[in-house]
């Protein structure tokens, strides 16, 4: 933010508001990762048994999912 909305920052910093602003941001973006998980995973099938049977497969799809899931909050999220 700093580098990229130096006058969203600066504004922000100056009017003590940077740090609410910072957390409300961390919260959409935990929350939303969260919820994009959860229904990621469900569609593709990924599931406890999964795990029990095949912990390799299921930790590689949960890799892909959670990166997946990463890239989509900081793009609607963080970067916009």
């Amino acid at each position: 933010m700093r580098e990229h909305r130096k006058v969203l920052y600066c504004n922000l910093l100056t009017s003590g508001k940077l740090y609410e602003h910072l957390a409300e941001i961390d919260t959409s973006a935990c929350n939303m990762a969260e919820y994009l998980i959860k229904e990621m995973a469900r569609k593709q099938g990924v599931t406890e048994q999964l795990k029990a049977e095949d912990m390799m497969r299921w930790v590689g799809l949960m890799n892909n999912i959670r990166a997946c899931a990463d890239e989509i909050v900081l793009n609607d999220i963080v970067y916009s």
